[in-house]
């Protein structure tokens, strides 16, 4: 893929296109009475077309569509409310994958990521309008661009657009762009068998076609019709020549409520397909956890001395209710210091305010000030100062038109006292043991449609000092069918370095395997500056010794971290012993929450990965207002397609789940769910244990919750 290719893509990403902009986000300004659905290649659509409506911000849907030519697996994720994000795999069920000694019985597989980006809003009068491009990064077996207007009336939803590409193969109307110039009047009809490139050299390219359709909401509210003409007469289609009866095509769903649908269509005159569609809202989604009460404000003044008992008590409430993991209380002059990890509230707000509450209702006295931190892996982060009679004046409730507190939750530089005439804690143990379970996965190999590993982790941890701890992690496998991992080998002439492919010998090695073992320090190094080294068994693959430094200002949208480590490949027969491999990687990376969209994360690292290949990662992601945070990455090196091989190059899809949508009690853990295509050996980064960035959490903007 050409560097100008992906940064326009970046471009498009992150500034969208001007006519969204002019619209808020939250209010439509037009609301149709028929409700987006899925359309068989996943995304709001039709049937085999496409229209240019959008789903709710944060909409999540998986769907399949099965019928005697193809089955469609898709993600369809509404990632912004002009922004559409497809991805999918279509088994092509009349042809092999590949070498029955390699793939065996497997059917042809088809990876694609789709983009479809509104340009207007709908209006009374006026339509929406969207711009779609599907397969833009898989194969090219199904790849097509199109412009598609769709417009309400009543019961009614009406579809016009124009394509090219596989939409349409008819080439019922002469392509606009061919009379403009003449290279837009053909088109490469071959394509990549490596996958993961974007052929922009076809974009908009040879026969053009105009498509249609309607859809219908009966009266009877969870059945609807649709009914669209189909521009593609699949001439040489990828299951072979499929005979077309007609190019309408029908269908009815069935909704099944806010959570589904069941589809049924009549396509090509002569194909019946069926389908389900399962969708949830990432936006909507709400915590069922159940939080303790706000402690009542009742405040009292105790002698200036803590007394033992009053602070024991604090400390239990700033635990179960505050959500402070080893709490302490510590008074220094006419202020109380609070401090502790947040463990159960993604809202660092609400935690801060209970500690206040806590300590407000038995306040030492002469306090002036309560200064609560927060604090990570016992880095102080983060201090919040609220005067004491601006909180009195905000917990008892401020007059009818008087003026509104100040100085509260000032958020500052970590303060801790320098000379603490009292103090008690809730100390956390030295020892600390934790568990989970573990889902690795892939989808879409040429061995086997979908690879995995489910094991459980565990992990045991013993804090030396406030800075240094040594701890590991052990995998207990429980089950994996990487015994049909047949990749053993890049090809003859390429010379990258195997340091993923031997996935399987490492999980066949033994059922108990050492993880991680490793001795870690890390502190502060002042002003925003954080840093640690590690050394050890850093991960399954490889051992070694290594730094990361970071530097994240106090509140703010950016922030900017390097590393470096050197590494030598652990022998994937025996991962005690070291193989004969070993490579200096590291990467510089930065880190920005667009000001205009700070629910956003875009990640850039520049560098050297560990098959010692040189190039950048480019990792975008959104937290929603549940707290489900989606993304996706790229890694693009100097390593060639051929030496990468099938997907040409590194990329990937992930979801971060809050468990407290799981949990009857607040939580801010997350659970992680991994989508990786396919597991090569080009553009692949060191897995460390901690990350700075995650760990300083606290420092960054916050978003609204």
């Amino acid at each position: 893929m050409k560097l100008t290719t992906l940064s326009s893509m970046i471009a498009l990403s992150l500034g969208g296109f001007s006519a969204a902009a002019h619209a808020d986000w939250g209010t439509p300004l037009y609301t149709p009475y028929v409700t987006p659905s899925q359309s068989d290649f996943g995304g709001v659509g039709l049937l085999q077309t496409t229209t240019a409506r959008m789903a709710p911000s944060g909409e999540f849907s998986v769907n399949y569509r099965d019928n005697d030519q193809y089955r469609f697996w898709s993600l369809s994720l509404q990632l912004m409310p002009w922004l559409e994000t497809t991805i999918r795999y279509t088994d092509v069920r009349t042809k092999r994958y590949g070498a029955e000694d390699f793939s065996g019985d497997q059917t042809y597989k088809d990876k694609a990521i789709d983009l479809k980006a509104r340009l207007w809003e709908e209006t009374r009068w006026t339509p929406d309008i969207s711009l779609g491009f599907r397969d833009i990064g898989g194969t090219g077996l199904f790849d097509s661009e199109y412009l598609v207007a769709t417009k309400a009336a009543g019961p009614f939803d009406f579809t016009l657009g124009m394509g090219w590409g596989y939409v349409a193969n008819s080439g019922n109307i002469t392509n606009p762009f061919c009379k403009a110039s003449d290279r837009f009047c053909e088109r490469d009809e071959g394509y990549s068998g490596s996958g993961g490139k974007v052929d922009s050299e076809r974009f908009f390219h040879g026969p053009a076609a105009l498509f249609g359709g309607v859809e219908y909401q009966t009266p009877w509210q969870p059945l609807r019709f649709k009914v669209e003409y189909d521009a593609n007469n699949y001439r040489d289609d990828r299951a072979g020549r499929l005979v077309q009866s007609t190019p309408i095509n029908v269908g009815m769903l069935y909704r099944l409520g806010d959570w589904g649908d069941l589809n049924l269509g009549y396509e090509r005159g002569n194909t019946l397909t069926f389908g389900v569609t399962l969708n949830t809202n990432f936006e909507s989604l709400r915590s069922p956890a159940q939080k303790p009460l706000k402690p009542a404000y009742a405040p009292s003044t105790q002698p200036a001395d803590l007394d033992p008992q009053v602070a024991n008590a604090q400390l239990a409430a700033l635990r179960d209710n505050a959500g402070l993991s080893s709490p302490a209380i510590e008074r220094e002059g006419d202020t109380v210091y609070v401090s502790g990890e947040q463990t159960d509230y993604r809202d660092r707000v609400e935690g801060v305010e209970r500690a206040n509450r806590i300590m407000m209702n038995n306040l030492p006295e002469g306090t002036r000030q309560i200064v609560v931190t927060e604090k990570n892996e016992r880095l102080p982060l983060i201090s919040h100062r609220s005067d004491v009679e601006s909180l009195d004046n905000a917990f008892s409730g401020v007059p009818l038109g008087a003026p509104q507190p100040a100085n509260i939750d000032v958020h500052q530089e970590p303060q801790l006292p320098a000379q603490v005439q009292a103090g008690y804690a809730d100390k956390k143990s030295a020892f600390s043991f934790d568990w989970s379970p573990i889902l690795n996965q892939s989808f879409g190999g040429p061995e086997s449609f979908y690879m995995y590993q489910i094991a459980l982790s565990g992990s045991v941890d013993y804090q030396l000092t406030d800075n240094w701890r040594v701890g590991g992690v052990a995998w207990l496998n429980l089950y994996n069918n990487y015994d049909k991992f047949n990749f053993t080998a890049p090809p003859p002439d390429s010379h990258i370095p195997q340091v993923r492919t031997h996935i399987r010998e490492y999980v066949d090695s033994s059922d108990l395997y050492l993880n991680n073992l490793q001795l870690t320090r890390i502190g502060a190094l002042g002003d925003g500056w954080y840093m640690q080294n590690y050394g050890g068994y850093l991960e399954m693959m490889f051992a070694g010794v290594g730094s990361e430094v970071i530097y994240r200002p106090l509140d703010s949208q950016w922030a900017v971290g390097a590393d470096v480590n050197w590494v030598k490949q652990r022998d994937w027969n025996d991962p005690m012993r070291m193989a004969d491999y070993s490579v200096t990687t590291g990467n510089l990376t930065g880190y920005w929450q667009p000001s205009f969209a700070d629910e956003f994360l875009v990640k850039v690292s520049v560098g050297r990965y560990l098959a010692g290949d040189k190039g950048g990662t480019f990792d975008v992601s959104r937290r929603f207002a549940s707290g489900i945070t989606a993304g996706a990455y790229a890694t693009l090196t100097n390593v060639s397609s051929h030496d990468y091989g099938e997907g040409s190059f590194t990329k990937g899809f992930y979801i971060s789940i809050p468990l407290d949508l799981l949990s009857s009690r607040p939580t801010n853990t997350q659970a992680g769910f991994n989508w990786v295509p396919l597991t090569r050996d080009g553009g692949q980064p060191l897995q460390k244990r901690y990350s700075l960035y995650d760990i300083t959490d606290a420092r960054g903007a916050q978003p609204a919750y």
